[in-house]
């Protein structure tokens, strides 16, 4: 069974919750910028292991010294999940611990 898709209010209120991501078409999106492209490598290995561990996956873009994602539900039908939101939340606590802006 596929996670349920959530409603615009639902997605509204718990993006409220993650400073500096926004909706973009169908996928919630988040840039982080840290102080060399070494940084931004870690951080990406660290969101790699936490989508392995979720089963979920984003499309995960490094640059220099950013990092960005877009996430949303393929087997939703490219829906916002909890999936997402939890992606989320996980990554945030990752990107400050990286000393991610």
């Amino acid at each position: 069974m596929s996670p349920e898709p959530l409603s615009q209010k639902e997605i509204e209120d718990r993006l409220a919750e993650l400073p500096g991501w926004s909706l973009e078409g169908d996928r919630i999106t988040r840039s982080y910028r840290l102080g060399s492209h070494f940084a931004a490598t870690g951080l990406v290995v660290h969101i790699a292991q936490t989508q392995e561990e979720l089963n979920h996956h984003s499309d995960l873009t490094l640059g220099y010294n950013t990092v960005a994602l877009a996430v949303h539900t393929h087997s939703a039908g490219g829906a916002l999940t909890d999936l997402d939101l939890e992606l989320a939340r996980r990554v945030e606590k990752l990107a400050a611990a990286h000393g991610a802006e």
